[in-house]
């Protein structure tokens, strides 16, 4: 595993590192332990790419929302 801090790790980062901890996971082959130190990290990890993403979901949602006040202000007057 990478060893960098979840506030450091970028989407990319964290997706491949999940990846790589269900991986892991679904080949078996590793104690109790390891499963479980693996399902934290993999916790750790979704929890960083869900935050990566709403941040984009709330940068798309306002430039539509921009855009559509752009474009409701030009409109407005011509109403249908």
């Amino acid at each position: 595993m990478t060893g960098k801090t979840d506030e450091t790790l970028g989407y990319e980062q964290a997706r491949d590192e999940l990846i790589e901890v269900v991986r892991r996971l679904e080949a078996g082959g590793t104690t109790l332990e390891e499963s479980l130190a693996l399902w934290e990290r993999g916790e750790e990890l979704a929890k960083v790419c869900r935050t990566w993403l709403e941040g984009a979901r709330r940068r798309l949602d306002a430039a539509l929302a921009e855009e559509r006040d752009d474009t409701g202000a030009e409109g407005a007057d011509g109403g249908e």
